[in-house]
Order: structure tokens, then sequence, then C-alpha cells
């Protein structure tokens, strides 16, 4: 499916999913090596964009200095709540805001930061600029993006694993907008475009993703992120049994795999780093 409209529909269930499951599943080891990122810098100002339901947030939240003050926005409000309602080890300014249009003045920010929201901006070199905007002289840019989706195993055979079920239109969101924007040499392009003069800093980061059963796997995939959105399209007029039908055709691909009891699959990201 080429539904680019629904990537960014992360409403009803998805938040709380999307934290519970999915976080712990791929993001918790990327949200506290981000933190040390920021934390290494000793900012005074960190403003995180498309800071979703918190990971990274939380994490700072435990690592930043004190004097450090700490903003999270977000374009979705739902994603929002979700991160407000578990709350942090410290005081967050959590503000609704499109990082395309950045509520913010000019060279606020010591660290304008991103985890895994690059990936979903319309104009990557627009939202690039504001964040180089509201930093300040020297200040730093962080971000993160996926790997291709080939280094990130569960989302590989999950996207494998739907197009048995949808052959004519199989979903595609794992492996066009989470994964589907890796290419350094496009990254370095979109920086350049937006203002920034240095060149960026690229570093792969191997982890590891864990779950219980294979099941959970399949579940945080299928009913916690926008690919539930392709499955239900998909499914027709009974949505439900097609998520049902969609999650046990995926645990079972997940199992034959990586088997019955505790799964253990490769996750690969790019951090970026880039001075103002």
């Amino acid at each position: 499916m080429d539904n680019p409209a629904s990537d960014t529909r992360f409403a009803g269930s998805i938040p709380e999913l999307y934290d519970s499951r999915l976080v712990p599943l791929i993001f918790e080891p990327y949200a506290v090596d981000m933190a040390a990122r920021v934390a290494a810098l000793d900012p005074a100002q960190v403003l995180e964009t498309a800071a979703g339901t918190g990971a990274v947030t939380r994490a700072m939240a435990r690592t930043l200095p004190e004097r450090a003050t700490l903003v999270a926005t977000d374009l979705n409000p739902a994603m929002l709540d979700r991160a407000a309602a578990v709350g942090t080890a410290r005081t967050v300014q959590w503000q609704q805001a499109d990082a395309m249009r950045l509520p913010f003045e000019d060279a606020r920010f010591d660290v304008v930061v991103c985890q895994f929201g690059a990936m979903f901006f319309p104009d990557k070199a627009g939202a690039f600029a504001e964040a180089r905007r509201v930093l300040r002289p020297d200040g730093t840019f962080l971000f993160s993006v996926w790997d291709r989706i080939e280094d990130n195993e569960f989302a590989d055979v999950v996207t494998t694993a739907l197009a048995t079920l949808f052959p004519a239109d199989p979903p595609r969101f794992l492996a066009r907008t989470p994964h589907g924007h890796a290419d350094r040499s496009a990254l370095a392009r979109e920086l350049a475009k937006a203002g920034f003069a240095a060149a960026p800093q690229f570093e792969t980061m191997t982890a590891r993703s864990r779950a219980a059963s294979a099941r959970e796997a399949a579940f945080a995939y299928c009913e916690g992120t926008p690919v539930r959105n392709e499955i239900e399209a998909g499914a027709g007029a009974d949505a439900a049994a097609g998520l049902a039908q969609a999650t046990a055709v995926c645990t079972a691909a997940i199992a034959e795999r990586f088997g019955s009891g505790p799964v253990d699959g490769k996750i690969q990201a790019l951090i970026v780093s880039i001075r103002r």
C-alpha cells in the first residue's frame, strides 16, 4: 500500500500500544544513548522535536544536568498526552508543535534533538532549517533515523509476512517511512539545503530487539504503529478480524525465523550530529 497520508496517524489505541509495546522493543536502547549524547554537550536549553510518547524525553529527564531546561514537542497531541501521562523524573515543558514551523524565537536552544522523527517530515530541509534557526551559534542538532529495513530483522519479517496476506496491495509503511530514509548522501544534501555549513557526522548504531515471544513482537508492529492503518484498510468491513489475522500471520513468521520462545533480532540506526 502506498498511503503516506496514514503514516503520521497515531490515533486511537496506537499511542498507548506504541509506548507500552514498541518503546521497550526497539526504542529504549537508542533513547538511553541519545540522552547521554545530549548530556555530554552540557546544554542549558534543550528542545526535542517529534518527541512521540517521550522515550527520549524520559531518558533526558534522568540524565541532563539540573540546570538544563527541557522542552518536548510533537505534532500529534495524542502522543504528547501519553508522554505527559507517563510522566518524567523532572519538570518538562510539553508543547504541541510542528517541526516544520517551530513556535520559538531564533537562537534559543543549545541542542535540538529528534529521535526517529525526521523520517516523517514532509520537507526535511524545511524541518532541518527550523532546527538550525532555533539553535544558538555553535549549537548542535542531533537526530536519528532507522537504517535499511534489511538491517532491522523484525520489521523486515513483518513486512514480508504482510505481503503474503495482502499480495495485491501489501502494507509498506515500515519499509516506506521508518526504514526508507537512511541514505547518508541524501541526508547531507538536505542539511546543506537547510543552511548547515558544517559536514554532518554519521554513526551506525546496532542493537538488539528482544521480546518475550514472537506474538509480542508481532503485536507491537501490527497494532502499535501506523502499519495498523494499512492493515485495517486492506481488511475491509471487518477490520478487527483482519488485524487479528495479520498479527497471527506475523507471529508465525517471526516464530519460524527466531523460535517460539523469547525472540531476539537485530536493529540498526544512523545517529546524525551537526553543528550550527
